[in-house]
């Protein structure tokens, strides 16, 4: 259900860590932690934002059902209208809980159902892993947990060990399947000698996979009897290399890497080797293998942790994330959507933006319209006047920043 009213043109709280998608018109926030004087501090795992493209409103829901524990890094997906997450870390440690919500609910409430009847071996508990979705199962990879001694395998880098316990930590380098519809886990076998554990891969494991090899697989394009049967069985992945010329990102974690055509991916933000927080964007083309740096984009924005969606409309929603190297100074977690724009709008689009832009001088005229046109141009003025109040108020804390400086 909907949360009390709250002030006109709220925004999700600022957060690292979280997952979000689109579902529909809409953009959904879950889930992640901000840092208050130096602790970190779960979101609420009973609250859903919801964020609609249209109008630009944001709105709380509370969640009821079998609620997760509030978490960061936890890994989430949708299929067929349900929100799955996977894994996370929370003030207990590392989890490999699966839950589910339906986020397409008739009667308003968003109720939160844990997956306890399934079939097969989860993986062990972990946070920051990746995830992409194959028809009705969900393919998750990697991710950074602990093991104890004699769950040591060639799939797990060490990164940290505690010898009393004989428990160590490190990056996983496995990958597991869930089919949604038998409720059954499954683990492929992997097949490869340089394919090493990634830390913090970035969520939307499409594009990771292709920056690892196999971009006609997971694009939907299987070229050949190999990628079909990797297709169709999941029975083993043997990822190739790919040689990339020309021009391309420096290296880096904490990124996004998203889909936004059959042949084109997204790279935005992340923290580079040297652990500087980054704000460029790139588009890598599968077919050529070629990237493209786009000079275009704001240099004075970087992410890092933060969640990538394309919307409905071909454009790429960049929610939350950290401004600052989350190592070293944990405290620059945003709040703000940015929102780039990845193809021409339509000449709709482009009516409705002028008229919301305008809609003081065309307040005559814009009773006028038709009904369902009336309700697309309603729309999108409160868009642009919620685009507006934010800029606003995002310019008086910069200045009441300064002045504290």
């Amino acid at each position: 259900m909907a949360a009390g009213p709250a002030e006109p043109f709220c925004v999700a709280e600022d957060r690292s860590g979280h997952c979000a998608l689109v579902d529909g018109t809409c953009l959904y926030v879950w889930g992640g932690y901000v840092s208050i004087e130096g602790n970190e501090v779960y979101l609420p795992s009973d609250e859903l934002w919801i964020y609609e493209m249209d109008s630009g409103l944001w709105t709380m829901h509370l969640m009821e059902g079998e609620l997760p524990t509030s978490m960061s890094g936890i890994c989430g997906a949708s299929i067929n209208g349900k929100l799955y997450i996977f894994g996370g870390f929370d003030d207990k440690g590392y989890s490999n809980r699966l839950y589910y919500v339906n986020l397409r609910t008739k009667t308003g409430t968003y109720r939160w159902k844990k997956v306890t009847s399934c079939k097969g071996q989860p993986p062990t508990p972990r946070d920051k892993l990746s995830c992409w979705v194959y028809k009705d199962r969900l393919i998750y990879f990697g991710g950074y947990g602990c093991r104890k001694h004699n769950e040591l395998s060639d799939c797990f880098d060490v990164h940290d060990a505690f010898w009393e316990g004989q428990i160590y930590w490190g990056w996983h380098n496995d990958v597991h399947v869930f089919d949604t519809t038998t409720q059954t886990w499954s683990q492929p076998a992997i097949r490869v000698s340089v394919f090493r554990p990634v830390f913090r891969c970035t969520w939307d494991f499409p594009a990771l996979w292709t920056l690892l090899g196999l971009q006609n697989l997971m694009l939907g394009k299987a070229t050949g009897i190999l990628s079909h049967s990797l297709m169709c069985s999941f029975c083993l992945f043997v990822p190739p290399r790919i040689n990339i010329s020309g021009e391309k990102p420096e290296d880096r974690s904490w990124h996004t890497l998203t889909p936004i055509g059959d042949d084109r991916l997204f790279l935005f933000g992340g923290l580079s080797s040297d652990n500087v927080p980054l704000s460029d964007g790139w588009i890598h083309n599968v077919t050529t293998n070629g990237w493209k740096q786009l000079t275009h984009l704001p240099k004075s924005r970087p992410r890092l942790w933060h969640t990538a969606c394309l919307g409905k409309e071909g454009e790429v929603m960049v929610f939350g994330g950290s401004k600052d190297d989350l190592c070293f100074t944990d405290r620059g977690h945003c709040n703000d959507l940015l929102i780039f724009q990845m193809q021409p709008y339509s000449l709709l689009r482009l009516c409705l933006d002028c008229i919301g832009r305008n809609a003081t001088a065309l307040r005559n005229q814009i009773p006028c319209l038709p009904p369902k046109l009336l309700e697309q141009v309603l729309k999108k003025i409160t868009f642009w006047a919620a685009v507006h109040h934010r800029q606003e108020k995002a310019a008086e804390a910069e200045m009441q920043s300064q002045l504290d400086t």
